[in-house]
């Protein structure tokens, strides 16, 4: 067991390349190498879905804008108990939302936070198909496509949701903590 996970975790130099480059890119931009990222490395197939998934889903901005993509991964891992998650997804919905608050809000309680009713329907829904996916209803798609979302929205949401799920059970079971950097990321405006 290394310090960032309960399973091996490969050294970058033995890693295929494409995932090495991967890694070494997040790392240029960010300054670091996210933990889950070599977590997940030690199997190359896996790692290479994992995030080309992850990356159709949260890189686009139709629908939901990339904060909004960023507010259901915070309160759904905050909900399932993901430290990892709520820690690096809060630190990129601040960045993303240019709102040093909101991912605080968020996790600890989302009703309380600076939300659009929209918003705020878009988390219930979110919430609810996380902790307790077997009562979606019809009349819960309704409510969304009230507040404006499509179905392709809907789907998103869905998604994402599910995703993380996924993910935040991940990180339980490899025990990835959060890397340090991500707690002051998006909290004071850049110098």
């Amino acid at each position: 067991m290394s310090s960032i996970s309960r399973f091996a975790v490969p050294d970058l130099a033995d890693l295929p390349n494409d995932i090495r480059t991967r890694i070494l890119t997040v790392q240029e931009k960010a300054g670091f190498v996210p933990n889950v990222f070599l977590t997940l490395a030690h199997r190359p197939e896996e790692f290479r879905a994992f995030f080309a998934y992850h990356d159709t889903l949260m890189e686009k901005d139709e629908g939901l804008t990339k904060a909004e993509r960023e507010m259901i991964v915070v309160a759904t891992s905050a909900a399932n108990g993901c430290l990892y998650c709520v820690v690096a997804h809060g630190a990129v919905l601040r960045v993303r939302a240019k709102d040093p608050l909101i991912a605080d809000q968020l996790a600890t309680n989302y009703r309380k936070a600076s939300l659009s009713t929209r918003q705020r329907a878009m988390l219930e829904f979110a919430l609810k198909l996380s902790t307790n996916g077997a009562a979606i209803e019809d009349a819960d798609l309704a409510q969304l496509r009230a507040h404006g979302f499509d179905d392709e929205a809907i789907w998103d949401i869905g998604a994402i949701t599910a995703f993380f799920s996924m993910s935040n059970r991940l990180v339980h079971l490899s025990g990835s903590p959060p890397n340090d950097e991500f707690y002051l990321l998006g909290r004071l405006p850049k110098h």
